[in-house]
């Protein structure tokens, strides 16, 4: 993957990637190139963001237990969803969900899913919990890609077919959803100002969880996540921080971001030193994004001083 800064142009966002071990922007160049992995910790980001959506390209299996992304070699436009329609069509992973509900599936996946996969929950800065599930090889990016305060790996499944029905057993037993909406992420990081409620919550699921999978006959494992460090200062409670008051989806913005959790970043403004705002990155994909010596209106300077 390549770690050289991205030369200032037009990319379509393909967003933000744990993959590479730390938070970075996915690009397609345009009109036509490689996937860049650009580097987002500590550094300033500066950008016009361009009209319409576009497609993010499709993942395919680099190898029985590897999935790699792809561009969309049109940088066709989309009208819903993430995808052109032919890289919908070609897109090996998209049963993944599904597979253990549906036999008919492509055989690079049936392969994938058949390496180990870990069971987790997952609680946010508002208390809010969710179970999913993880490939080997993704056991430590998945839940960084999350955007969770705290995180513990119930159990070890033997494949991705297994894990998944005790995924789906969890949501009925615990009522705990397998989705977080994005937006409840980032509010709940922006307000955050005490953590033992969300540690207090996460404890009393994981606790009632280790109970169900025993009823299931399955032993829980009960390890505890790790989180990366680039969300240390985002994951503290206190400090003086707010919702960025700019819609990502249009105009120029720019600033540096101090701190990433997931896709929402920590970021301060040129000139601003007292405020510390919160927004999702996440928001940039599928738009055209053109990176250059861009900055934020100036409306988002004065909000520190009030």
């Amino acid at each position: 993957m390549p770690v050289t800064r991205p030369t200032d142009g037009e990319y379509v966002c393909h967003g933000i990637t744990w993959a590479t071990g730390d938070p970075r922007l996915l690009l397609a160049s345009l009109p036509d190139g490689p996937l860049v992995y650009a580097e987002v910790m500590n550094r300033r980001l500066g950008f016009a963001v361009g009209t319409g959506r576009w497609c993010t390209g499709r993942y395919q299996f680099a190898d029985t237990v590897r999935v790699e992304a792809l561009a969309c070699p049109d940088r066709a436009p989309t009208e819903q969803g993430d995808q052109c329609a032919r890289c919908l069509r070609q897109d090996e992973f998209r049963f993944a969900h599904q597979f253990h509900q549906d036999s008919n599936v492509p055989e690079a996946l049936r392969q994938y899913m058949d390496q180990a996969h870990w069971l987790y929950l997952a609680t946010f800065a508002d208390g809010a919990t969710k179970v999913g599930t993880a490939a080997e090889p993704r056991k430590q990016s998945r839940l960084d890609e999350q955007g969770a305060l705290i995180a513990t790996y119930l159990t070890k499944s033997p494949d991705g077919r297994a894990v998944r029905h005790l995924e789906d057993a969890i949501t009925r037993s615990l009522q705990v959803p397998q989705t977080i909406r994005a937006s409840t992420k980032l509010k709940a990081l922006a307000n955050l100002t005490d953590l033992s409620t969300a540690s207090a919550t996460h404890d009393r699921h994981v606790s009632r969880a280790a109970d169900a999978l025993a009823a299931m006959n399955t032993p829980a494992i009960l390890e505890k996540w790790t989180p990366p460090a680039e969300g240390d200062r985002m994951r503290v409670a206190g400090g003086v921080r707010m919702l960025y008051p700019h819609d990502l989806r249009e105009g120029e913005h720019g600033f540096t971001v101090v701190s990433c959790v997931g896709t929402q970043v920590l970021a301060v403004l040129d000139g601003d030193d007292e405020m510390d705002y919160v927004l999702d990155l996440g928001t940039l994909k599928g738009r055209r994004i053109t990176l250059g010596p861009f900055t934020s209106p100036a409306a988002a300077f004065q909000n520190s001083l009030f």
